[in-house]
């Protein structure tokens, strides 16, 4: 039986196509999620600055880099992949801010999760940080499980695993901790 260079020339150019078929096929699949609606956000922002009013007064500001709105899933969220920062103000303009390195808000429940070098720095100077904190806006109420550390304006400080606190951080209660309290024994 004797070869040609045509049949092996139809080989070779048989056996590319068939490697260049299956070497696509995961790229395609690739291709294909992205262009799936179901799984595209409904939208996409770059450089965001969101500034939140009650009665003409700014009560906070949102700054992130990208955002991205799934508000067309069935558990609808907003994504902030590349970090936030957020300042809040009370009703006398006192601020405290947030600063965390990923954010995500989910719309239907109201619950914030923030990761990754999350720091809050209140207007009495109280910082907290840690690596992952929640926040529940619906019941004004911020917690945790993971480790964190809390520093008061007076000195005093607390390291564990754990707590929960109303979102004005005068209300504490911690799972596990170790620290220092000044108490003021001078009022009765």
């Amino acid at each position: 039986m004797k070869i040609t260079y045509r049949e092996i020339i139809q080989s070779i150019v048989t056996l590319i196509g068939v490697t260049m078929l299956f070497s696509c096929e995961g790229n395609l699949n690739e291709v294909r999620a992205l262009q799936n609606p179901a799984d595209a956000p409904a939208g996409i922002a770059s450089g965001i600055l969101l500034k939140y009013t009650d009665s003409g007064r700014v009560v906070a500001t949102l700054q992130s880099e990208k955002m991205y709105d799934f508000e067309n899933k069935d558990f609808p969220y907003r994504e902030f992949p590349q970090g936030v920062y957020i300042e809040f103000f009370d009703e006398d303009d006192q601020k405290s801010t947030v600063t965390a390195d990923y954010g995500i808000v989910y719309g239907a429940t109201g619950l914030v999760d923030l990761r990754g070098n999350v720091v809050i720095f209140t207007a009495d100077s109280t910082r907290l940080e840690g690596d992952q904190l929640y926040w529940d806006q619906n019941q004004s109420w911020v917690f945790t499980d993971r480790e964190n550390q809390i520093k008061f304006p007076d000195g005093s400080f607390n390291e564990g695993m754990g707590f929960d606190s109303n979102q004005n951080f005068d209300k504490f209660n911690f799972r596990t901790n170790s620290g220092i309290q000044n108490i003021d024994e001078s009022e009765k």
